[in-house]
């Protein structure tokens, strides 16, 4: 560690009109009452490359729990290190205390003892420790808190109170090179999380940076070890892959460094014609928006990588349970893509969105089977589909016209509705049974 490289606001073009003005208040503040507060992360990296940030992170020097003494609209989460959401609205901030990364012996001694400055459960210290606390749950300096990231251009940091950029681990000069570089030792880093493999190409892929051929060795030598990494985890950074806007190129490089073979051979093994053509079909889709669009949801995601290894509606149809004891047992999976297990609700989704498209297709349709179409549930999904998959422009503009034309009709009713209000129907009077009516009807006799 030496000093760091502070490139002053003339030098660099980020620019505080450029951060989210929420994260903008939450830095201020953090300022104004003494404490150390940085833009961090992917944020700094995307504003210097004039790409739009998805999330804005926070590093300070504030401990959880005297964040959320500062803002009333703060929730404490996580167990394993404890992290400060500002939530404005349906936007969350995160604000993270810089944290350290700890040698082996500490690493040892953290199985057996608590560890010193560390965030407490519940904010407060039990005989001066808290012996629920995790090795992550560490403390440290902004250099620190530097160094203990995985690569390079995740590591700078933007200071709101001079405005210029903080770089420790030489991201600047890896940005300038478009290259992705481990801080430290690839093969150390990789081991420590193997998720990091699957990210280093990820971010290469989006943003067409060149892999550092030692990280491209330490893939090779250390490849099979993601398949010891938690499958949820790795399900969700498959989602990231598909909704980044560069799944063709991400699944070419991870094919080529057999990446997908630990965790799903058969997607390994498919990664052909068809595969590639459904990820840039995909891809094709998600660029024509700033932001991922809502459209995007994880059966659509999924389909693309479903449908070119050969399923149909008929392979993702959920299994029939035979009596009661099965309906008792916990269902799993309905199908799984090799050690990923994908939720029964994605997959009943997926089949219920490829079921769809023989009827959309069919341009025959009466008007009120047309209508009834519409109605369901799977509908908009099942359009989007047609809308990436479906290669037929003819059956598309055909239901988009249909559509426009029953928005348009419907405002119409109500508009002419709104002139004449709805004639109230007469209530009908209810016959009386029992023996009143007996009664009546043997006095009329």
């Amino acid at each position: 560690m030496g000093q760091p490289v502070v490139v002053p606001r003339a030098e660099h073009t980020i620019s505080r009109s450029q951060v989210d003005p929420d994260a903008l208040k939450v830095l201020y503040r953090l300022h104004q009452n003494g404490f150390v507060a940085y833009l961090v992360g992917g944020s700094v990296r995307d504003l210097l490359l004039q790409r739009r940030p998805k999330d804005f992170d926070i590093g300070t020097s504030a401990h959880p729990y005297q964040v959320k003494r500062l803002f009333r609209n703060c929730w404490i989460i996580g167990r394993r290190f404890r992290l400060a959401h500002v939530k404005f609205g349906p936007k969350t901030i995160e604000v993270a205390t810089f944290r350290r990364q700890l040698s082996a012996e500490e690493l040892a001694a953290a199985e057996t003892q608590p560890v010193e400055h560390a965030v407490p459960m519940d904010g407060h210290h039990e005989n001066g420790h808290d012996r629920l606390l995790h090795r992550d749950n560490t403390f440290g300096t902004p250099e620190e808190d530097a160094f203990r990231r995985d690569f390079t251009m995740n590591a700078l940091f933007y200071d709101i109170s001079s405005f210029s950029i903080i770089d420790y681990t030489g991201g600047l000069h890896d940005i300038n090179a478009r290259l992705v570089r481990c801080i430290g030792d690839p093969n150390e880093r990789f081991q420590e999380d193997p998720v990091r493999m699957l990210r280093a190409v990820a971010m290469a892929a989006r943003l067409g940076f060149t892999i550092d051929p030692p990280v491209d060795a330490a893939i090779a030598a250390h490849r099979h070890e993601i398949a010891r990494s938690a499958p949820a985890r790795l399900v969700e950074e498959f989602y990231k892959l598909l909704r980044a806007g560069a799944a063709e190129r991400a699944f070419r490089m991870l094919a080529e460094r057999r990446l997908l073979e630990p965790i799903a051979a058969a997607l390994q093994k498919a990664s052909g014609d068809a595969l590639w053509t459904s990820l840039a079909a995909l891809d094709a889709y998600r660029m024509r928006f700033e932001e991922t669009p809502d459209t995007l949801t994880n059966p659509i995601l999924l389909g693309s990588l479903l449908v070119p290894l050969g399923h149909n509606t008929r392979t993702l149809a959920p299994p029939h349970p035979v009596g009661d004891e099965d309906r008792r047992k916990p269902k799993p999976p309905i199908i799984s893509l090799g050690m990923l297990p994908l939720a029964r609700r994605d997959v009943e989704r997926l089949r219920q969105i490829l079921g769809l498209q023989p009827r959309l297709l069919d341009t025959t349709l009466s008007p009120r089977a047309r209508r009834a179409l519409t109605h369901r549930s799977p509908f908009k999904e099942a359009m989007t589909w047609l809308e990436i998959h479906g290669h037929a422009p003819e059956a598309l503009e055909h239901w988009r016209g249909f559509l426009e034309a029953a928005v348009t009709f419907e405002a119409e009713a109500a508009a002419e509705g709104g002139d004449h209000p709805p004639r109230r129907r007469r209530r009908r009077r209810r016959r009386r049974y029992g023996p009143q009516r007996h009664r009546d009807t043997e006095k009329k006799d």
